[in-house]
């Protein structure tokens, strides 16, 4: 009887063979027919899209690729599916060619990127794809779809749905879980390799090793959960994402970046061709764009974050849920055109406060978006009482930085100013005043 080992890229995993290098010192697995899988257009596209995009704006090394994570997420997939081989109820439920599915989709799991995809996606605006939408129409492809039914006896549309997660067997929802979950392969590489390219310690300080070791299925059999030994290593998970977001993803000069990227995207948007644009990898891209926007305002906000001197927005307040909480709810997940008019509100009130011109693009809000982190929670199994809990319930880490609602913690408010009129703001005592006022004429349309 064939068994998920027998595999050839879990086969040659174990035995040795082509293999390609990434960091930190990584062999990831290439047979033949993941060859070809990357040789495809569509994959070599990802090798000039950034994986943090702006970020790098602060962290100057975090140049690393959209294929250089999809290759280490694919290596983590052959760990993951190694481990899970050797428990009884998957190897039962997940066949070999289930496995082989996974790893496609493991693989081809970026395809839908563009550049600084998720800074775009987070404001939700209409008639706007999101990336895993986009994805489909590079995974259906003649080129890819071709390999996948030549190469691995696989029909494109299903690495969709299971990346999409809508095929309802027990094996593809254990497969999607581990995809798209708590700990699935993407987060577990790209905590570690974001972490390792930026040259902060945060994301790799959780076991990676002993988290793979104590993979198994939850009560229910249909999802990724831990045995008891794992626990420690989850709770570092945790902790590590927490700190990469406060202090990487949500750092304030990124998100000012993130701020005038937003409001270029979001005042361009209707003179722009979408769809040839998210097919163009980085640098066409910000052509395209700064063709877009020149001789109108939107200019000055690309060339502050692409131009030949970086000139990005300064900070001139900030709110959370704990430094004006008020404020914060007033702001946070509100959609983001009416953030857009709370802030030329506010540039209007600015004005009149300052004696001088303010223009409606110098003032930006930053808020956290409507969508939610997913939350950090799974099944943990014990097996000295034979029994599982929740993660919650047996961890105070989890309990206080992912139960408690992540984003409010590492997500601020942030008001964003033109560096000209940084020194004007010495003189503006009432600013929290003037921004609920901003946000009571936005309301009131």
């Amino acid at each position: 009887m064939c068994s998920i080992y027998d595999v050839p890229e879990m086969s040659q995993s174990r035995s040795g063979g082509s293999v390609v290098r990434i960091p930190p010192d990584l062999d990831v697995t290439l047979t033949p027919r993941v060859a070809r899988l990357i040789d495809t257009t569509a994959f070599r596209r990802l090798t000039r899209i950034s994986q943090l995009g702006l970020v790098s704006l602060v962290y100057p090394a975090a140049n690393h690729t959209r294929q250089e994570h999809s290759l280490g997420v694919y290596s983590v997939a052959i760990a993951y599916l190694n481990r899970l081989a050797v428990d009884d109820r998957f190897s039962a439920i997940v066949s070999p060619r289930d496995a082989e599915l996974f790893l496609v989709a493991a693989l081809l799991h970026d395809l839908g990127h563009w550049p600084f995809c998720h800074p775009i996606e987070d404001i939700s605006l209409e008639n706007v794809s999101t990336h895993e939408q986009f994805a489909n129409r590079f995974v259906l492809d003649h080129e890819i779809a071709d390999l996948l039914r030549d190469d691995w006896a696989i029909e494109a549309v299903e690495v969709v749905q299971l990346l999409e997660g809508t095929h309802l067997k027990q094996s593809s929802r254990i497969l999607h879980s581990m995809l798209s979950g708590p700990i699935d392969v993407d987060k577990v590489d790209y905590l570690m390799r974001d972490s390792l390219h930026a040259g902060v310690p945060y994301g790799r300080n959780f076991d990676q090793g002993r988290l793979v070791s104590s993979l198994c299925l939850n009560q229910a059999g249909d999802e990724l959960a831990i045995t008891e030994k794992g626990k420690t290593a989850a709770e570092s998970m945790v902790f590590a994402r927490y700190v990469m977001f406060s202090e990487v993803y949500w750092h304030h000069a990124v998100r000012a970046a993130t701020a005038m990227l937003q409001r270029a995207f979001f005042l361009l948007r209707e003179s722009l061709d979408l769809d040839q644009l998210f097919q163009l990898p980085e640098q066409p891209f910000i052509e395209m764009l700064s063709q877009a926007g020149e001789e109108k305002p939107v200019h000055q906000l690309l060339q502050g974050i692409f131009g030949a001197q970086r000139q990005l927005y300064k900070r001139i307040a900030q709110y959370s849920c704990l430094e004006n909480p008020g404020l914060y709810i007033e702001l946070a997940r509100r959609p983001y055109p009416w953030l857009v008019q709370c802030a030329e509100q506010l540039a209007h009130l600015l004005s009149d406060l300052l004696g001088e011109a303010v223009a409606e693009h110098e003032i930006l809000i930053d808020a956290p978006p409507i969508a939610l982190e997913v939350e950090f929670d799974l099944d943990v199994y014990l097996p000295r009482l034979q029994t599982y809990r929740r993660l919650g319930e047996v961890s105070p880490v989890l309990r206080t930085l992912a139960q408690e609602q992540f984003d409010d913690y590492v997500k601020r408010v942030r008001i964003f100013a033109h560096p000209r009129l940084l020194a004007r703001f010495d003189s503006v005592a009432n600013l929290s005043d003037l921004v609920a006022q901003a946000a009571e004429r936005a309301d009131q349309g």
